[in-house]
């Protein structure tokens, strides 16, 4: 029997924080606006990046919020392109990866992130080959819909009852719920334990070990 285990990118895999906020301020700047508070942002990863912009910015206009949505684009990209991007994998989580391969475990992402910001991440901490499936916000709905971790589940031939979705926020717990999926929080992201537990969070993980055993069941 297969088992599948789907990670959320930002906050859950790699610490994006920084770079995410820092492109933010300079997006909002390029568009005009004022830039937004840094923990709002925060609270807003995982979202697709048009759904989070709306709710930073919900007096903008189209225009604006256009402008922006291309200004982040472009910012991340050079970021990424001139190597001063900064993603690093939380302490612990490539060798959890590697050993939820080893025993048999399916492993897919579910994030906000686009397909090419998705794979360049993966690509540069050498683990995209462990992945089976790979689901941006490019091709599905923003997050809570559960149309990634349906497209997720199919691909790797898995029913929901034989998967988990591991995330940092309440949209991925709320995600999951809605995909019938089992959702495990952890605790280095960017919403606060209380917050994945009230949305029906199975726990909340604070250390790798915790989180691989929460995983096992």
């Amino acid at each position: 029997m297969s088992r599948l285990v789907i990670f959320d990118c930002d906050g859950t895999l790699v610490d994006g924080q920084a770079a995410i906020c820092d492109t933010m301020d300079e997006a909002f700047s390029a568009a005009g606006l004022a830039p937004p508070d840094r923990n709002e942002v925060r609270r807003m990863v995982g979202l697709s990046l048009p759904h989070a912009l709306r709710i930073l910015a919900p007096d903008a206009s189209e225009d604006e919020h256009a402008a922006a949505l291309e200004a982040y684009k472009a910012g991340y990209r050079s970021r990424r392109e001139t190597g001063i991007l900064e993603e690093p994998l939380y302490e612990g989580m490539k060798a959890l990866i590697e050993r939820l391969d080893a025993a048999g475990w399916l492993l897919g992402v579910a994030t906000g992130k686009s397909d090419r910001g998705l794979h360049a991440c993966l690509e540069t901490h050498g683990i995209k080959h462990r992945f089976v499936t790979l689901q941006t916000a490019d091709r599905h709905p923003s997050k809570p819909h559960p149309a990634m971790l349906e497209e997720a589940l199919a691909e790797a031939g898995v029913g929901a009852a034989d998967a988990v979705m591991v995330g940092d926020t309440t949209f991925d717990i709320d995600m999951a719920i809605a995909a019938r999926v089992r959702a495990i929080g952890v605790a280095w992201g960017y919403h606060e334990p209380g917050e994945l537990i009230a949305a029906g969070a199975q726990g909340v993980a604070e250390t790798m070990e915790q989180l691989e055993e929460m995983i096992g069941g």
